[in-house]
């Protein structure tokens, strides 16, 4: 039997993870390549070419390169797939592959799709990125679930990036 004292909620193993800040990135991103209707939607992929990100204790830039690899599967929702890479101050590089939703009311998305501004607010964009690092500094964040929200603006994707704990 499980006890209501607040030192046996904190000994539970299966309580609800918290969320710590890791990261927050912004992605510079080129024109759309619009490759066209597919079967499962409308598919597109977003150069990305530039951009930075300030991490706990670290800085990065976004090498330019990757791409956001986009399937419109809705009027209100888009599945994004985005692989890029980092190169932190020390030189030490960081793949990212970052895996989101993002769903708003069918007139937003089509203002999104065209590169409009809307009010972020009004967007649901969540993600959930994964690293792959040589340095053993950050070897770690590899074994890590990280969770994000994003916003996106016409030239580039704000993201906040947090570790699951």
């Amino acid at each position: 039997m499980s006890s209501s004292s607040p030192s046996s909620a904190l000994a539970d193993p299966l309580a609800a993870p918290g969320l710590v800040p890791f990261a927050d990135l912004t992605v510079e991103v080129g024109a759309p390549i619009e490759i066209g209707a597919v079967a499962a939607g409308f598919r597109r992929v977003i150069p990305i070419i530039g951009g930075t990100c300030a991490g706990r204790d670290w800085k990065a830039r976004v090498v330019p390169g990757g791409a956001d690899f986009q399937l419109i599967a809705s009027p209100t929702m888009a599945r994004l797939e985005a692989r890029y890479v980092l190169e932190t101050e020390a030189g030490e590089f960081i793949y990212v592959h970052n895996d989101a939703v993002r769903t708003a009311p069918p007139e937003l998305m089509a203002r999104l799709v065209c590169g409009e501004a809307v009010d972020p607010r009004q967007v649901y964009f969540r993600c959930v990125p994964r690293f792959e690092c040589a340095a053993p500094a950050l070897a770690w964040i590899g074994e890590r679930v990280f969770l994000g929200t994003g916003l996106r603006r016409p030239s580039e994707v704000v993201m906040r990036f947090f570790e699951v704990n």
